[in-house]
């Protein structure tokens, strides 16, 4: 079953930076996510992550990476392209 590793970063606190105090990540199977979501993986993934920029300031992006028998794959997207299921399945971390 294919995994994607989901993590949030940016916005106003900087998830995911070098210097930020908070890891927000997670892990979903590709194969829980409904049909639809699974085409808007996909078609994130076909598109290279490419979105149209938020016009919203200190918005968060999603770095989503999958394993293919192409090899690793990851992207970045905004925070409005990402189905709702890969965002609720991340968790923030203190570290």
């Amino acid at each position: 079953m294919a995994k994607l590793h989901v993590e949030r970063i940016g916005g106003l606190a900087g998830f995911g930076g070098t210097r930020a105090h908070i890891r927000s990540h997670g892990e979903i199977d590709l194969a829980t996510l409904s049909t639809a979501d699974q085409k808007a993986v996909e078609g994130l993934f076909k598109s290279k992550g490419k979105t149209p920029p938020s016009q919203a300031r200190d918005t968060f992006r999603y770095r989503i990476t999958r394993t293919t028998a192409e090899g690793v794959e990851t992207i970045e997207v905004s925070e409005e392209g990402v189905p709702a299921a890969l965002c609720h399945c991340v968790q923030d971390e203190l570290i």
